[in-house]
């Protein structure tokens, strides 16, 4: 479509051929001579640039701005548009240019024009778009840019530049899946987009990490548009990354095509530079890199290429220049990439500053924390740092890499070295492994270097035996080493091997071959110090000073101002207790200037002014002078070096003798606490005890350090327990401790002294006491005159007028020792004499107990015999039993059965009708009994203990249950009803019972018997019920004619009478009819202890009339005791059994006849008399003597 410059005044026009331009200066007069319109002049001025005529562009549209005929309608929509399309083009220049100055004047001529084009219309929607872009190049105007295209956006939702900046905008922030969503927004508004959008997505799939997708898209780039350089370059890094010979051919394939389209864009000149690093074709990478630094002004392509530049510079050994541009590269560089990082951290351990270099690593390891690489040389550098904290990071470091790669020998090496100074096994098993390494996988011997580290690890670990086979394997090693490789290295080497192996030997207490290698290495290497040292100390061990004191001035000769030499000398002085030399050693090494601040020496010095404080002083000038330096020392030292435990040791002992004992006490804690392998703090801790006369800590404290420090026989430990125990007032041990101490220094005179007096102070205490026996007196004694040949000995000798005066003390107190083991003699033979006695009388009360038991035997037996036949006299007097006969009867009550009329006793033993018709009775009932039908009587109640059988059975008080009193009122009336019903007659015939027994004590007419009465009462455990007593009698004939008696009991019990051996069995046969029947726990009415008594005034037919009074206590479950009179002679055990199981005991005095009766109930009572012994055999028998009735 031609271009049409309207003529003015006619209607004639002008064609321009877009494709075939005349010259800008032709079309600019035409349009000048004819007065054009502003919109032609911007047509005709963008077919010159679309031809790339940029001056001809130029000039048209700058001259469009003051000749351009304006007068027509919606002109400024044209002044604008001029007005944009200039600025647009300033900004594109902008964006190509290099130099800094340029680019910022055409940054400014753009913004002024922008500036004149917002004045006419500020909101058109191209103008907002391109002032936008221009924001969105400057770099730092990114919000804004972000807010005009938010704003063009919101009037235009599919407008397609909005959305590739805001993808632009989005891709800067890291925001990829955002861009990647504009950049599809974008296409789907407009399918035939450039190819410049599908590079946009296919670097935003590139930063997903789908690296498919990302080549699709760069793939349909190409096709787009085949000169796409960014399409090219972004193919060619995929290919790269598969690492295959083929993909790397295509890919320097595309990288060369795009460097033949854009030979300036710095992209593609900076992966050609690596392309060629790694084909060693250095010059062609310094060339397309430095060409790659000139042509962008991005930064972090900057960067790359100064890496490319250093990296060249370093492979080919230029340490300077690769430095020069590493350090460069890290200017220029972005926060990830540490690459040049890496490369600076090298270059300053070339130069040997580990401090750069390890903070340029750490600069890496943050980026990429688990960098293997990174992590070893970390690791190298601190391992030999002074700081601790540092070389905690190296072992976390390596022991990572280990980890990692566990095959790494060097790691493993490197972590033995730094395990080396605090963990002796852990380093020792590092070692082991790179040993095994080395042997399995390398295929290679083991250096003489680690086998000799290995054995100085087993020397300090205490296996000297390895340490040694370690040793001569080392030697062995370095001699076959020295002769194939590098003689005079593994010769100078094996030196150290040798003096290690002698120092080992003296360990091994083999001390003529540790001599002997010593005095070989000073035949070849006489300037070796350390065999002189060696040597020196032997001598000294083996108490040779002046020997040692020889070897020591001729290591002086070596070296004059060796620290160690002069420390050893001064040792010697201060062990021959000669403090001035001494302190002249140390001071002599603190007045050379390399170690003016040594510790050792320090510290040694302090010791020698705390050390003069112990000796006696009249001057306190001079000890607070003493004490102010040997301060002032510990004080240096601890300034230097503030974990010093030996300084802090030194100054808590200052403070003590300064009397700042809680002070001194609390730096000795910390002390301790600090390190537990330091025997002089716990020794200082038991001194502060004894001092606060803690005394029983201090024991202990000091037998705690002895035995952990295994100081079983320093004499001067045992001379300070000695001390404790002494004014513990343990006066035995402090002698035993101080004997154990001259046994190891026999001839210290301060130690017998102290042995002496103690053993004389012992003695005197021994002696003034007067409760010593003569064993303790006599050893006193002895021990006096041990003290005393010591003082003697000492008061001739050393100790002068101290020991002559313990002497004489000693003599005056052997002069008293006779009184005092004649009055312990005295005492000795009186306690004899006591014990004498005391023993003789226990004999003869032995003898009289004896004799008192046989007698008691010989009586029992005699009462036994008696017993048996008074018993058999007995069974014979009462051969025809009692019969019994029936008596009238009454109306049974509900539920009771009478017994047959025809029922008797006999007194038979061989009579066995009473069981089974008992039994025959007790199933029936049990038929008529329903399983559910409750029982009368009510609930059971607790049974309690009355009576004389307390001995045996304690009463219990127990409370009465609810209803008790009622229902015992009901058991009276009904028990007075019943007595109303008898006739005078019948109750004439009731008489009293009689029981005839022999006991050992009774007399002609009564005796005094035990007796068991069982009586059955209705209740039963859970509120059982009896059934109701019959109301038939049975009369019980007495031997002179038919004697009635009449049973009123309201419970039915069995009592048992007299002793639980001896027990009658009654012959009769007759059963009574009589029941009894108690709703709850009743207590018979008896003489003895009840709550209500009854009289029977029957008289008998009998034709002796006797009245005994029986007292019983029973205890059964009816509320009733019964005292019953009678008027029998003797006394009988009475057994009446029930179909209950309670029983209840009552004691009798009087003899009851024995009967036996059976009622219905069940319960149990039991009667046992008071004077009846429980061993004594009682016969019962029933008495009846008229067999008519029966």
């Amino acid at each position: 479509m031609s271009l049409e410059i309207p003529l003015m005044s006619t209607d004639e026009v002008i064609e321009l051929d877009p494709e075939q331009l005349p010259s800008g200066d032709e079309v600019l007069s035409i349009l000048q001579q004819e007065r054009s319109q502003l919109n032609v002049w911007i047509n005709v001025g963008l077919a010159y640039y679309k031809q790339k005529k940029i001056d001809d562009f130029l000039k048209i549209l700058e001259a469009s701005r003051t000749e351009a005929n304006i007068e027509y309608r919606d002109f400024e929509r044209d002044q604008m548009r001029a007005l944009d399309m200039l600025a647009a083009y300033y900004v594109q220049e902008a964006n190509k240019e290099k130099l800094k100055d340029k680019k910022k004047e055409l940054f400014t001529k753009a913004t002024l024009l922008y500036t004149m084009a917002d004045k006419i219309i500020m909101y058109d929607q191209n103008h907002l778009l391109g002032r936008a872009y221009f924001c969105l190049l400057e770099g730092d105007k990114m919000e804004q840019a972000d807010a005009q295209f938010n704003f063009v956006l919101n009037q235009s939702p599919n407008n397609v530049p909005s959305l590739l900046g805001k993808a632009c905008i989005a891709f800067n922030r890291k925001d990829y899946r955002g861009a990647l969503a504009f950049y599809k927004k974008a296409l789907r508004t407009n399918p035939d987009s450039p190819a410049a959008l599908r590079l946009g997505m296919g670097h935003c799939f590139m930063k997903l990490n789908n690296q498919e997708k990302a080549r699709m898209a760069f793939e349909r780039a190409l096709q787009l548009d085949p000169q796409c350089v960014g399409a090219l370059v972004g193919l060619s890094i995929l290919k790269l990354n598969l690492q295959e010979n083929e993909s790397n051919k295509m890919a320097v394939i595309m990288l060369s095509k795009a460097y033949a389209i854009d030979p300036k864009n710095p992209m593609v000149l900076n992966h050609l530079a690596n392309h060629f690093f790694f084909k060693k074709d250095y010059s062609k990478v310094q060339h397309l890199a430095l060409h790659a630094f000139h042509n962008t002004e991005n930064e972090a392509m900057r960067a790359e290429s100064c890496h490319h530049l250093a990296r060249a510079f370093h492979a080919q050994g230029d340490c300077d220049q690769a430095f020069q541009y590493y350090y460069q590269a890290t200017q220029y560089a972005p926060p990830n990439f540490v690459l040049p990082h890496y490369g600076l951290g090298q270059m300053y351990i070339y130069r040997g500053d580990t401090e750069n270099a390890a903070q340029c690593f750490e600069k890496v390891l943050k980026v990429q924390p688990g960098n293997y690489e990174t992590m070893k040389i970390l690791g190298s550098l601190y391992a030999n740092s002074p700081s601790q904290s540092k070389r905690d990071i190296a072992r976390q470091h390596l022991k990572k890499v280990t980890e990692q790669f566990p095959d790494d020998v060097e790691a493993w090496i490197e972590l033995a070295q730094i395990l080396e100074q605090n963990d002796l096994q852990g380093s020792l098993n590092a070692y082991s492994t790179a040993m095994k390494i080395l042997k399995e996988k390398v295929n290679a011997d083991i250096p003489a270097e680690i086998l000799n580290n290995v054995a100085a690890l087993h020397y300090r670990l205490g296996n000297l035996n390895e340490a040694k086979n370690y040793l001569e394997e080392a030697l062995e090693r370095e001699k076959a080493d020295a002769e194939t490789l590098d003689a005079q290295y593994y010769n100078s080497i094996a030196v150290t091997t040798s003096y290690n192996l002698a120092r080992l030997n003296e360990a091994l207490c083999m001390y003529n071959k540790a001599e002997k290698l010593y005095k070989d290495i000073l035949k070849e290497h006489p300037n070796y110090i350390d065999c002189y040292l060696r040597l020196g100390c032997m001598a000294r061990d083996k108490g040779q000073i002046y020997e040692a004191s020889d070897w020591f001035k001729e290591a002086l000769k070596v070296n004059t101002e060796h620290p160690d030499t002069w420390s050893l000398l001064g040792n010697l002085h201060l062990a021959q207790q000669e403090w001035g030399p001494g302190q002249k050693k140390f001071e002599r090494i603190l007045q050379n200037s390399s170690t003016s601040n040594d510790a050792y020496s320090l510290i040694a010095l302090g010791n020698v002014w705390l050390q003069t404080l112990h000796q006696p002083c009249r001057e306190k000038d001079r000890e607070k002078r003493h004490q102010e330096r040997a301060l002032t020392m510990y004080k240096q030292v601890l300034k230097s070096d503030p974990k010093n435990i030996w300084a802090a040791n030194g100054i808590g002992c200052v403070l003590a003798h300064k009397g700042c004992i809680n002070e001194a006490r609390d730096i000795f804690a910390q002390v301790r606490e600090a390190t537990a392998d330091f025997p002089d703090v716990w020794m200082n801790i038991a001194h502060i005890y004894v001092e606060q006369k803690q005394y029983i800590n201090a024991i202990q404290m000091y037998e705690n350090c002895v035995r952990k420090f295994r100081m079983h026989h320093d004499v001067e430990w045992l001379t300070w327990v000695a001390r404790a125990q002494t004014l513990a007032g343990r006066t035995g041990a402090a002698r035993a401790s101080l004997l154990r101490a001259r046994r190891v220094a026999p001839h210290d005179a301060a130690l017998a002294y102290n042995t002496a007096l103690t053993l004389r102070r012992r003695a005197a205490t021994v002696l003034k006491d007067e409760r010593s026996d003569l064993r303790v007196v006599l050893r006193a004694v002895h021990e006096l005159h041990v003290s005393h040949r010591h003082f003697a000995r000492l008061g001739e000798a050393e100790a002068g007028a101290a020991a002559a005066q313990e002497a004489r003390t000693c003599a005056d107190l052997l002069s008293q020792a006779q009184w005092h083991v004649a009055r312990a003699r005295r005492q000795h033979d009186e306690e004899l004499s006591l014990r004498d006695k005391q023993r003789e009388q226990r004999e003869a009360f032995r003898r009289q107990q004896e004799e008192e038991r046989k007698r008691r035997e010989e009586e029992q037996q005699k009462s036994t015999v008696e017993m048996l036949q008074k018993r058999q006299e007995y069974k014979e007097k009462t051969k025809n039993a009692l019969l019994f006969a029936d008596m009238p009867t009454e109306n049974k009550s509900k539920g009771g059965r009478g017994r047959r009329k025809d029922e008797y006793v006999s007194d038979s033993p061989g009579s066995g009708s009473e069981g089974p018709r008992e039994d025959k009775r007790e199933q029936k009932r049990k038929r008529k009994r329903e399983p559910g039908e409750p029982r009368k009587g009510g609930k059971r109640k607790n049974r309690r203990n009355s009576g004389s059988d307390s001995d045996r059975d304690p009463p219990k008080k127990r409370g009465r249950k609810k209803g008790e009193k009622g229902i015992g009122k009901r058991e009276k009336a009904r028990a007075a009803k019943e007595a109303d019903k008898l006739g005078a007659k019948q109750r004439a015939k009731i008489v009293s019972k009689e029981t005839i027994s022999t006991s050992e004590s009774e007399s002609d007419t009564s005796r005094k018997s035990r007796s068991r009465s069982r009586s059955g009462s209705g209740s039963r455990s859970g509120g059982s019920r009896s059934p109701p007593a019959n109301k038939g009698r049975k009369r019980i004939m007495s031997a002179s004619d038919s004697d009635r008696s009449r049973s009123k009991s309201k419970s039915r019990s069995r009592s048992r009478s007299g002793s639980a051996k001896s027990r009658s069995r009654s012959k009769s046969k007759s059963r009574s009819k009589s029941r009894s029947r108690s709703k709850g726990r009743s207590r018979s009415k008896s003489a003895s202890r009840s709550k209500s008594r009854s009289r029977s005034k029957s008289r008998s037919r009998s034709k002796s009339r006797s009245k005994s009074k029986s007292v019983s206590r029973s205890r059964s479950r009816s509320k009733s005791r019964s005292r019953s009179k009678s008027k029998s002679v003797s006394r009988s055990r009475s057994r009446s059994r029930s179909k209950s199981g309670s029983r209840s005991r009552s004691g009798s005095r009087a003899g009851s006849r024995a009967s036996r009766s059976r009622s219905r109930s069940g319960s149990r009572s039991r009667s046992g008399s008071r004077n009846s012994r429980p061993d004594t055999p009682v016969s019962r028998k029933s008495v009846s003597a008229s067999e008519d009735e029966a």
